[in-house]
């Protein structure tokens, strides 16, 4: 495995070594022992799997007690994967990165706790599996608006494309007014 940090240090791009044939391909998705090496001591509670058509943005999402650090990777189709810093004491506080995820490069993102997470499905159908170090505590989740400009995420989305979004999404507060960490 291979561990890339993004331009957001805390946030690490994850590609695995496929190993593949006729038949098809197998690899490793998670090794705690890699993990821990490359500076991810995650213990994983919790896996999710979300199924998304074309132009769905699922986000921004975080818990603001009981933060999650997230392993993200796409089983099917394609996403844009954003991650944004939402810790005060950060250098980077407000700053996001994006990285295209799909069923071809296998490679997976580590969001860890601190950072709000989303994404954009490219492909007529994605499949999204992510783990958790904590429990979802639907009390605690926040949002905020995938459009805000202070955070000014350029998501791929074709002109005059407006993504869909869960009501919840649509009504979510702009960045200045959402809950950080400390």
């Amino acid at each position: 495995m291979q561990f890339e940090p993004t331009r957001l240090p805390e946030v690490v791009l994850v590609t695995p070594r496929v190993f593949g044939d006729a038949r098809g391909f197998f690899f490793e998705s998670w090794h705690e022992q890699k993990f821990a090496s490359a500076g991810i001591p995650a213990r994983f509670v919790q896996g999710n799997h979300s199924h998304s058509v074309r132009h769905t943005l699922r986000g921004l999402h975080y818990q603001i007690v009981q933060p999650q650090g997230k392993l993200v990777r796409v089983t099917r189709g394609e996403v844009f994967d954003v991650a944004v810093d939402l810790r005060r004491s950060s250098p980077r506080f407000g700053q996001w990165v994006g990285l295209t995820l799909n069923d071809t490069n296998h490679q997976m993102l580590w969001v860890p706790p601190g950072f709000a997470h989303g994404y954009l499905a490219r492909s007529d159908e994605v499949d999204v599996l992510y783990q958790c170090t904590d429990f979802y505590a639907p009390q605690h989740e926040r949002s905020i608006r995938w459009d805000d400009p202070r955070i000014g995420i350029q998501w791929p989305l074709p002109a005059g494309t407006v993504p869909q979004l869960s009501a919840k999404d649509a009504a979510a507060p702009a960045f200045v007014d959402a809950e950080t960490y400390a």
